[in-house]
């Protein structure tokens, strides 16, 4: 089923956004009475349109409610910048496995530096991904994407915990974590770019309160370490699991 993004109304209609409307009449070729998934106000909705028309938009009307799909763990991914286009996978995927944030984050064996004028454009691109990804995977809520930050100025004051995979931990592992924090309403996961977390770095993050931890005996490549600390620590928590 086609899913769209769409402000609602007390009528129990809804109006999709409008950049949508092209890709639902042209490209789609809906019609009235054809049905469709609505994402609106952070809810998910079963729904049928009523109207198709790129002049005076696209509206459908809600049916039902269905199942939230947002994780109940709030995770924020923070991802040290990647070389290439690599940041575009790690965005579409961390949309996928279920992250409420990802912060692009500068570090000092980061390759690739994002220029002033360059900022808002890759920001523009990640969270176009982001956006189509939401979509595609049927989450209700968009997964938030900040300014590019450096290491020093992250905020860890609104998460419960902060781990950090690192190639030189080799003690406690993800299960040895969740069992020391049980109940987390929200984690951060701070991941190094290709060069990996420098142990100044690491100290500083220490002396934060932030929990280094091993994925194991391979160094994973920046893109994968992300992608796998996220997925390992949603199993762990429940959140591969339907809902209850």
């Amino acid at each position: 089923m086609h899913r769209f993004y769409a402000s609602s109304a007390p009528d129990g209609t809804a109006l999709l956004d409008p950049q949508d409307w092209p890709h639902a009449c042209r490209v789609l070729r809906l019609r009235e009475g054809d049905p469709v998934e609505i994402f609106a106000d952070s809810r998910r909705y079963e729904a049928v349109l009523i109207r198709c028309d790129l002049r005076e938009g696209v509206r459908a009307r809600l049916l039902r409610e269905l199942p939230s799909t947002e994780a109940r763990l709030r995770l924020t991914l923070f991802q040290g910048l990647p070389r290439g286009e690599r940041m575009d996978l790690i965005v579409q995927k961390a949309v996928e496995l279920g992250c409420d944030t990802l912060v692009p984050v500068r570090m000092m064996r980061s390759v690739m530096q994002v220029e002033a004028d360059r900022n808002d454009r890759k920001l523009e691109r990640w969270r176009r991904i982001a956006r189509e990804a939401c979509k595609q995977s049927g989450r209700t809520e968009d997964m938030r994407i900040p300014s590019v930050m450096d290491l020093k100025s992250l905020d860890f004051s609104s998460l419960d915990a902060c781990a950090v995979p690192w190639e030189e931990e080799v003690t406690t592992g993800p299960l040895a974590f969740a069992r020391a924090h049980p109940r987390l309403r929200s984690l951060g996961l701070i991941i190094g770019p290709e060069g990996g977390i420098d142990r100044m770095e690491m100290d500083m993050l220490r002396d934060r309160g932030c929990h280094p931890l091993t994925l194991g005996p391979r160094i994973l490549r920046t893109e994968t370490a992300g992608l796998a600390a996220v997925s390992v620590f949603m199993a762990l928590y429940g959140e591969m699991e339907e809902k209850r």
